[in-house]
């Protein structure tokens, strides 16, 4: 073997991840809110990259304080009530008879309402509670019973049973049955083992399955109905409108902050001395970099939309349920881009369509084999399918999964496992054959 020494030139081509490209592959993935966050967050890294925000106009004093003078104030008081959310303390303590209780009373319902957690259950531990309070233990559990007699029914109760107990008491006091079935046979019930309940306490399936009824109409996390959850909207980033030429596509900017050139600034400095103009140098290059990333980032996210809405014609113009299958690498194979590329692209993206508003994602569905060879279904055709034959199957006799699996070969030639219908009743929220089961 000969080991030698020495210099070889040789020719390699490799890709490598710059700092630009870096950059235009995470612009591309932005959501418009993030999008304007980035640009705000770069002009102040860059003095020559100016942020002019469409949606927000400069304010003349002289102008506006005129035009306040002539404008009615009737309905003023209105706007400044501020929106200030009813936390579940409140209401707790809003209905207690202060008059009728001690200070210590207070006191220790106080810290128990501390203790609650946002679904209303009490997650707390009384003898510590006691120790740290210094309070008798037979103080702290009848300020927590006090606190389970507040509303909504079910507040205070330290799990689900005892939650679903002290519902149906208030909802119905004078069902013996129901209290007896939650106190003693929860676990069993909750799991419909119904036959060694009935025989036990020698009453009909169909007793059971009027307690069952009752129940389900109970509230399992009562602290949840007083949460106030702030509204978030939804800014689509395209627009899918129907014309009497057909379906067109429109890109919504909007929303986004526009950016310009701050040429004064570049005018005043960039003559200065050499370490002035190698740094506007640099950052004249950054400016036109994000400038020519975001024109790719609108023009790839229209070429894809574009795309959706020639595969899609039958969604947009009948409803949901025409939804046909398609993948990101079927999009991403006739736009001739990477598959990667196309799933940033539809990352937290929204369109608007003539019959609402949608994820991209939603467009994105696994292929279904049928019996002909010629067509196929999508995932979310089947769901459907499933929720059908669900919706129409007889309570008594509930369709198994292998019996849906037959249905949908039989009745829409749609060849699935019976794995994949337990994954998709799963994900539809449906229970299984067993639980769906009703004795009237």
């Amino acid at each position: 073997m000969d080991l030698k020494a020495g210099l070889w030139q040789q020719q390699t081509l490799k890709l490598a991840m710059t700092q630009e490209l870096s950059q235009a592959i995470a612009l591309l993935q932005y959501s418009a809110q993030e999008l304007a966050a980035f640009l705000e967050d770069k002009a102040l890294e860059n003095p020559l990259l100016k942020i002019e925000n469409g949606n927000v106009k400069p304010m003349n004093p002289q102008i506006d304080r005129n035009r306040r003078k002539h404008q009615k104030s009737e309905k003023d008081w209105i706007e400044q009530i501020a929106d200030k959310p009813f936390s579940l303390e409140e209401h707790l303590i809003s209905q207690l008879k202060i008059t009728h209780l001690t200070a210590e009373q207070m006191k220790v319902i106080r810290y128990l309402i501390k203790n609650l957690d946002e679904n209303g259950y009490f997650i707390g531990d009384l003898t510590e509670i006691s120790d740290r309070l210094q309070v008798d233990h037979e103080i702290v559990e009848d300020c927590l019973a006090i606190i389970q007699t507040l509303e909504p029914a079910g507040i205070g109760a330290r799990d689900l049973q005892e939650c679903l107990m002290m519902q149906f008491y208030y909802k119905n006091p004078n069902n013996d049955l129901a209290q007896t079935i939650l106190s003693k046979y929860f676990i069993p019930f909750a799991e419909k083992k119904w036959k060694l309940i009935a025989k036990e306490l020698g009453i009909s399936m169909k007793d059971l399955q009027d307690v069952f009824d009752e129940i389900q109409q109970l509230n399992p996390k009562p602290g949840a109905l007083l949460r106030n959850e702030p509204t978030t909207y939804i800014i689509p980033d395209a627009i899918i409108e129907q014309t009497n030429e057909g379906l067109t596509v429109r890109m919504v900017d909007e929303s986004l902050p526009r950016i310009s050139f701050n040429q004064p600034y570049y005018q005043k400095f960039h003559n200065q001395n050499p370490q002035v103009s190698r740094f506007l140098q640099d950052k004249v290059q950054d400016y036109q970099w994000i400038l020519k990333s975001i024109e790719q980032r609108k023009e790839t996210l229209t070429r894809v939309v574009a795309k959706i809405v020639e595969k899609q014609p039958a969604f947009f113009q009948k409803g949901s349920q025409y939804l046909v299958p398609m993948t990101m690498k079927e999009i991403a194979g006739e736009l001739d881009i990477h598959e990667s590329t196309v799933s940033r692209a539809v990352r937290e993206k929204y369109v608007q369509t003539p019959i609402g508003t949608y994820p991209l994602k939603t467009f994105f569905t696994s292929t279904i084999q049928t019996l002909t060879d010629e067509e196929s279904t999508s995932s979310t055709q089947v769901k459907n399918e499933i929720h059908s034959l669900v919706s129409q199957e007889n309570k008594q006799k509930p369709l198994s999964d292998q019996d849906v699996v037959e249905q949908l070969k039989l009745q829409k030639g749609i060849i699935v496992s019976r794995r994949t219908v337990a994954k998709y009743r799963e994900q539809l929220g449906i229970p299984s054959s067993s639980k769906r089961k009703r004795f009237i």
